[in-house]
């Protein structure tokens, strides 16, 4: 190759072949070139036009494109609005025993809860008893078996009853949800509106002479306070059925938050004891 250095011009051929060697294989012009932007271009231009096929084309089963757009019917709300909770209170109050009350119940359609859960569970244990126990709504070992605390929480909840010289035979089991939210997802407050009128019924027809609420919304729902269960448990509470009978409450902890915190369990152990003790003074025990 001839030498490149000096005042000689070189000879095209040699610079041709100088710059092969160098690796330039595409010849540049004097201006650069911006092939970010070019490639930007071309790519939206390539988006415009797969729109406008998009737009042009004939959908299957669709009206010519020279006919107006047909308007969308309005979708349908999936949670039930206040004419569900209304109808609930209407049906609930026509119960006369808690078999009506059940039968009505399996035949509401207001809530939404129903139609993913499995079956309803309504309640377990002796409805003559003066004790009751309302806890939240139902898990999965519940939603399969249709009875109230029958998983690990209701294990632990036998357990303590035994403390206290009670079993399933001496206390009445609900909850405020007769059905599992899918997922065990926290019960809404419309769908907990929609439940009330049936576990306030429930609990004016059973009669208990002390009620136990089980967990924080069981216990804002039948004593009607906003404060959290830490505040709430230990003190006695009143829950006011239609008719003007006050029944003495003592809101305790949820036995599953207590499977979460054993350490908590001695706090649930002082509220049984101030149940046991209330049963004794009504002749209960």
């Amino acid at each position: 190759m001839a030498s490149l250095s000096g005042n000689e011009p070189p000879d095209l051929r040699d610079l041709l072949a100088f710059y092969a060697a160098a690796g330039v294989d595409d010849a540049l012009v004097d201006d650069p070139i911006d092939r970010f932007a070019e490639n930007a271009q071309q790519r939206l231009a390539a988006s415009r036009q797969l729109a406008d096929r998009a737009a042009e084309a004939p959908r299957p089963g669709s009206a010519p494109a020279t006919a107006p757009p047909q308007p969308r019917p309005a979708a349908v709300a999936a949670v039930p609005d206040e004419a569900q909770a209304a109808a609930a209170r209407e049906l609930a109050s026509k119960a006369a025993t808690l078999d009506e009350l059940k039968q009505i119940m399996e035949g509401f359609e207001g809530c939404n809860l129903k139609a993913t859960a499995k079956s309803m569970v309504f309640a377990d244990g002796n409805p003559e008893a003066d004790l009751m126990l309302v806890g939240e709504a139902p898990g999965r070992d519940e939603d399969l078996e249709g009875l109230p605390f029958v998983g690990r929480s209701g294990q632990l909840l036998d357990r303590i009853l035994a403390a206290i010289g009670l079993d399933r035979t001496s206390a009445y089991i609900a909850n405020v949800i007769p059905w599992r939210p899918p997922g065990n997802r926290t019960p809404t407050p419309h769908e907990t509106e929609i439940c009330r009128p049936f576990v306030e019924r429930q609990i004016a027809l059973a009669r208990p002479k002390v009620l136990v609420t089980l967990g924080g919304p069981s216990a804002k729902l039948l004593v009607g306070s906003q404060d959290g269960i830490l505040r709430l448990r230990g003190s006695w509470k009143n829950h006011v059925t239609a008719d003007g009978t006050v029944i003495p409450v003592m809101p305790t902890l949820h036995p599953a938050y207590l499977l979460r915190n054993p350490a908590h369990k001695k706090l649930a152990w002082r509220d049984f004891l101030e149940v046991k003790a209330k049963l004794r003074q009504l002749g209960s025990l």
